[in-house]
């Protein structure tokens, strides 16, 4: 009786507990809330246009830099320009002495004044040598030696005239004008100062600015890329921005690629040519290229912040009834922060934050703001690509 009564509490104790357990389990489920879901902000898939662009480094060249020297010995006495002078060509630079070399241009002119009647006398007796001959007063040989003095006289008189013209360019000499239009640079002599024609004291230099070309550099791989835009395109339009890639300085074109492959770094170099009325770019200046060798027409752009990455593989999340579904892409063309893709339409709406929380198939909410970290979203697009708020972490 003892064992059948244990037996039989043991039992009803087994139930009460199996009892109690299903009724948490019910009261556990009751209570269990729904998944929440996701708030994204959105961009949506547009057809346009987006250009493709080579960059690369590039320093600003002028067309010409005149680095000027002095062609006579002497002293200087006068500088005509201020450091920073904007010169026309043919202006006034420097004054040298020009005294002795104009005493030596008129001991030369001298010189050739008195060769000159003495030519004219030589020739005159040539003239009275002729007559007498036809009237058979003198020999054919007189007059054979009077020809022959004429023809020295006159190779001294051309000797003369050859002196002169030489000491009358060292006297041009001495007053230095600007061979080229552009700007000066600092002050390199005072007046007083003693200068050789051996050119080794640099007395100025000028540059121009306007027009002015940017030598850049492109690899070897892209070299058929960019003929072939040449050939579409004879003037390919280049974008120049400062050291830091943020601001543009101007805008011009190409005008041709150099004639060598420089096989140690594998690229070939290129000129730009730029109007740069506003002297934004300055000599020797560092800056960036954007050379843009063709348009894609028709593509299907978004902003390149929604596509995310899977090892190599890219995708982006699209949006359908509050819904996102991860779909494969394959991204192209990358401009100011658009990018080209192919796998999704325009038109299509894709998730442009919250990536660390969404799954495929996961619920979401759509806002026009960000929900949490800074903006990532391109300062600059395309009008192609039209986003709802900006992206987040």
């Amino acid at each position: 009786m003892v064992r059948f009564v244990i037996w039989i509490s043991s039992l009803l104790v087994v139930a009460l507990v199996v009892v109690l357990v299903f009724i948490h389990h019910d009261d556990a489920k009751a209570v269990t809330p729904a998944p929440a879901k996701i708030t994204v902000t959105t961009a949506t898939a547009q057809k346009g246009t987006i250009g493709v662009y080579l960059d690369s480094i590039g320093t600003v060249t002028p067309v010409y830099t005149a680095s000027i020297s002095s062609q006579v010995n002497g002293v200087v006495v006068a500088v005509h320009f201020t450091e920073g002078q904007l010169l026309c060509k043919g202006d006034p630079l420097i004054d040298i002495d020009p005294r002795p070399y104009r005493a030596t241009l008129l001991q030369a002119q001298g010189l050739l004044e008195r060769d000159e009647n003495v030519l004219a006398q030589a020739k005159m007796d040539l003239e009275r040598y002729r007559q007498a001959w036809a009237g058979d007063a003198i020999s054919k040989q007189m007059l054979d030696d009077q020809q022959k003095l004429v023809d020295q006289d006159d190779g001294t008189v051309k000797n003369d005239q050859g002196t002169v013209q030489y000491d009358q360019i060292q006297v041009d000499y001495c007053s230095i004008t600007a061979p080229i239009a552009g700007r000066v640079g600092l002050r390199l002599v005072d007046p007083g100062n003693i200068v050789q024609a051996t050119g080794t004291v640099t007395l100025a230099v000028i540059t121009q600015l306007t027009p002015i070309t940017v030598i850049f550099t492109l690899p070897e791989d892209n070299l058929g890329q960019v003929e072939a835009g040449m050939r579409v395109n004879a003037k390919l339009d280049v974008d120049v921005f400062d050291s830091t890639d943020q601001t543009k300085i101007a805008s011009g074109q190409m005008l041709t690629l150099d004639n060598q492959i420089d096989t140690t770094t594998g690229t070939v170099r290129a000129r730009a040519v730029f109007d740069n009325t506003n002297n934004g770019l300055f000599p020797n200046q560092f800056v960036n290229t954007r050379l843009l060798v063709s348009t894609v027409q028709g593509a299907t752009l978004i902003p390149a912040s929604v596509i995310q990455q899977n090892g190599d593989a890219s995708f982006v999340y699209v949006i359908q009834d509050n819904v996102a579904h991860m779909r494969s892409i394959k991204p192209g063309v990358t401009d100011a922060g658009v990018t080209q893709v192919d796998g999704i339409n325009p038109g299509d709406v894709v998730a442009n934050s919250s990536f660390d929380k969404l799954q495929d198939n996961s619920a979401v909410t759509i806002t026009a703001a960000p929900t949490t970290g800074p903006t990532t979203a391109p300062t600059t697009a395309p009008t192609a690509v039209a986003t709802n708020g900006s992206s987040g972490p």
